[in-house]
């Protein structure tokens, strides 16, 4: 079964089979920073921007993961109707990261805590690009691996200060949010269907809609909902992938 929100690397064991995790060993976690490679309906950690290490670990990694389910009341029934899954949405994770520069005093944290902020504005490797962003981040802690995530909040509180106002303690709470995976492409040498894009659903979108924005002709929508295997082409839910061949494959 493929990991869904952390992946744990296997152990590394000795010449004599021993556990080396058994040993009193402290490994500090870190956020790796990767440039963004963009690709349709997501994207994917590219060349590594450096890392955010951690003075201490964190004392809570929270993780969170919802699934939408739809319930449609029919009218006059006794009872409501099953309830339909439409979807789920991405993985959510959020900790707390402490700095401390009391015994350096002259440096203060101030450095360590815009780091984290600069993973809010877009990288300079990117600036120019056709869409720059701001980098991908992947929590690192020893043997486990977050999801590739972008930061979607970065909260400061300075609690300690030097004589000369410089701040010397911090606590930053972070929030990111999964990056999804880009969409499977068709292999054009294996014999399968020729697509020209795809297009995620959105709440409110019908095939025929699509069929007028993508081929400026809505009657399409039968041969479109053929072409992806749709039987009930009135319910699809939000988040489903239409795979859209070119015009000369739907004839």
């Amino acid at each position: 079964m493929t990991a869904i929100a952390l992946t744990a690397a296997t152990p590394t064991t000795s010449a004599a089979g021993a556990d080396y995790s058994s040993r009193a060993q402290m490994q500090r976690a870190s956020l790796q920073l990767h440039e963004l490679k963009s690709e349709p309906g997501g994207g994917t950690p590219g060349p590594e921007l450096g890392s955010i290490d951690f003075q201490f670990n964190p004392k809570e990694v929270t993780i969170a993961k919802t699934a939408k389910w739809e319930r449609k009341p029919a009218k006059g029934a006794k009872k409501s109707g099953p309830p339909e899954f439409s979807g789920s949405d991405p993985c959510k994770l959020t900790l707390e990261i402490f700095f401390d520069a009391t015994d350096t005093p002259e440096k203060g944290v101030v450095a360590r805590v815009e780091k984290l902020f600069e993973c809010l504005v877009i990288t300079a490797q990117s600036t120019g690009q056709q869409k720059a962003s701001p980098p991908l981040v992947v929590l690192k802690w020893g043997t486990i691996t977050s999801f590739p995530a972008f930061v979607t909040s970065v909260s400061a509180k300075y609690t300690l200060f030097s004589s000369d106002g410089t701040p010397i303690r911090a606590t930053c709470s972070v929030s990111l949010e999964e990056m999804p995976p880009p969409e499977k492409k068709q292999n054009p040498t294996s014999g399968g269907r020729v697509v020209h894009h795809a297009r995620r659903l959105t709440a409110g979108d019908t095939l025929s809609f699509v069929c007028h924005a993508e081929y400026d002709d809505p009657g399409r929508w039968r041969k479109v909902a053929a072409y992806n295997e749709i039987d009930d082409p009135m319910r699809i839910p939000a988040g489903t992938v239409l795979l859209l061949p070119p015009p000369s494959e739907l004839g």
